[in-house]
């Protein structure tokens, strides 16, 4: 691998001393340390080649604006659903002007979906754009060129399986004043989904203007367990943003007209239901939070800042077999975690979630609880899950991630088994067989890798010497494997892949046969070009 551009590395540093970040590159002990910076020491990064004036995100008033719940969508059987991109303008923090961004509904937080296992859901996506986009495109990018629609869409609902019409394909972008529909079977287990743009080229800028929201599965076994619900049920959807001085959306280039792809965008303004840093009223019980990382590249390290656990009952896909207490978990670019916290100790006070060591979301606990005996006990299993053998697999592929220079046309191009999205299918699995799928990390980034279509679980994850590796061919481990985390033995459908590691997941190929992709979550990488197709056939 040779070594990154001067654009990539301008960035780098960029971002490195902005702090708030966690990512790929950043370990969890730099980000504490920049965070204990004051916001007059942490400089706004310049767009390159351009005199933009920033806001001074960290410098704005925190917890003055109440955390939103987006509007629920339930759903009947059979369901049917109409929902509606269009541009929106709404206050981000009560001191910062309305900003422009894009939605699937009239407000900044999109519709949450709520369906029912085994019960079809069709949903018509509609196209009401603007024609015109406002964030900067690279038309050097595969799937950009300047003989198509600049202002084009198409909704995948991320860990739904679906047939390949309806996963949102990359290539079946609609444009303003059309629609598609697309029907969901939701032949699967109670879990957080969400949806998002997955238009080829332009996930990454329309994922930033705003598309995207949460799609919640719920079935019997879910429902026989009594969690949290109602307005104890609560979602958090994080990302992270930057905006001008007059509110506006800005999104960083590489300073080349050409070429203004960078390799990865993070921001020091963190959003959650579309407020920047804002507070919940909580009661002194037990509540449940369905949490989305929705940022294109950062990554969160999410913990209480008075170290109480934090109890996860579920990941991407479902339930976990049993909840796992933790004081710090990490979640990737399109990870989500189904969490409890426990307020009933904490009556009176006030306490936050934060990342690193930012506070983001300020926790206002009542004195008293609007129930006389409210519940704060969960139940200590939650969900049959059967490890699947290894021996099970009819093959085992070896899945390469890699980065490389590309002075031709890019300052940097990240690929998948050396290969770009446009080269033909090289991955075939029957449908109904089981395989095991080798992630070898070449790069010096944690690449969160999606799997379209499957829920999959993690083997293990092992260290090697990538030198030797990317010089011979040849794998020489230089640990011991590792098995996955706790909160990690459930099902996943993305999963972190970090530097110098083969990480190991065993994939069963069920539901459809049909064009699908694998590829990073983190959204720059994606579109350059770090995404592949694959085929189950029959």
């Amino acid at each position: 691998m040779s070594d990154s551009s001067s654009s990539r590395r301008r960035f780098l540093q960029q971002t490195a001393a902005l702090g708030l970040l966690y990512g790929s590159r950043h370990s969890f002990a730099q980000m504490h340390d920049m965070h204990q910076m004051s916001p007059a020491q942490k400089p706004i990064p310049d767009a390159p080649g351009k005199n933009v004036p920033m806001l001074h995100v960290l410098q704005l008033t925190p917890f003055v604006d109440a955390l939103p719940v987006p509007e629920t969508m339930g759903v009947a059987h059979p369901g049917k659903l109409r929902i509606t991109m269009r541009e929106v303008h709404a206050k981000v923090h009560r001191d910062v002007p309305p900003t422009r961004m894009w939605s699937y509904g009239p407000t900044p937080l999109a519709p949450i979906i709520e369906a029912r296992s085994g019960h079809p859901l069709e949903i018509e996506w509609v196209n009401n754009l603007p024609t015109t986009h406002f964030l900067p495109i690279d038309h050097s990018l595969h799937g950009c060129g300047h003989d198509i629609p600049d202002v084009r869409t198409t909704t995948h609902v991320h860990g739904a399986r679906v047939p390949s019409k309806a996963d949102g394909y990359p290539t079946d972008w609609f444009v303003p004043g059309k629609s598609r529909t697309c029907v969901y079977p939701l032949q699967q287990d109670a879990a957080t989904l969400w949806y998002h743009d997955h238009a080829m080229g332009l996930n990454r800028l329309n994922t930033y203007a705003g598309l995207f929201g949460m799609f919640l599965v719920r079935d019997k076994v879910e429902d026989s367990l009594h969690l949290p619900s109602g307005k104890y049920e609560i979602p958090l959807i994080l990302y992270d943003r930057d905006f001008t001085t007059d509110g506006q959306l800005f999104y960083a280039t590489s300073g080349d007209p050409e070429h203004p792809w960078i390799p990865e965008f993070t921001a020091d303004g963190i959003l959650i239901n579309g407020k920047i840093r804002p507070y919940l009223e909580v009661e002194p019980r037990l509540y449940r939070f369905r949490i989305l990382n929705s940022a294109n590249s950062r990554f969160f390290g999410l913990a209480l800042d008075n170290h109480q656990p934090l109890i996860q009952i579920g990941s991407d896909q479902g339930l976990l077999p049993a909840p796992v207490e933790q004081k710090f978990f990490a979640l990737a670019p399109a990870e989500r975690a189904d969490v409890l916290i426990d307020f009933s100790k904490s009556a009176g006070k006030t306490l936050h979630l934060r990342t690193g060591a930012l506070d983001i979301l300020q926790f206002r606990v009542a004195a008293q609880t609007a129930s006389a005996s409210p519940s704060i006990s969960f139940p200590r299993t939650l969900r049959t899950i059967e490890r699947t053998p290894e021996s099970s697999a009819v093959t085992t592929r070896t899945i390469t991630l890699n980065e490389h220079q590309d002075r031709l046309q890019n300052p940097m191009v990240m690929l998948i088994n050396n290969k770009h999205w446009h080269e033909p299918t090289t991955e075939f699995p029957k449908l109904n067989t089981t395989e095991i799928w080798e992630l070898v990390n070449q790069t010096e980034d944690t690449h969160p890798m999606h799997i379209h279509l499957v829920r999959f679980q993690i083997l293990d994850r092992r260290t090697f010497d990538t030198f030797e590796y990317m010089s011979t061919k040849k794998m020489r481990f230089i640990a011991p494997a590792q098995p996955p985390a706790p909160n990690e033995l459930g099902w996943k459908d993305t999963i972190q892949c970090p530097a110098g590691t083969v990480t190991r997941v065993i994939i069963r190929f069920e539901g459809y046969t049909g064009k699908y992709l694998y590829h990073c979550h983190i959204l720059e990488h994606e579109s350059n070009d770090m995404m592949r197709p694959f085929e189950v056939i029959a």
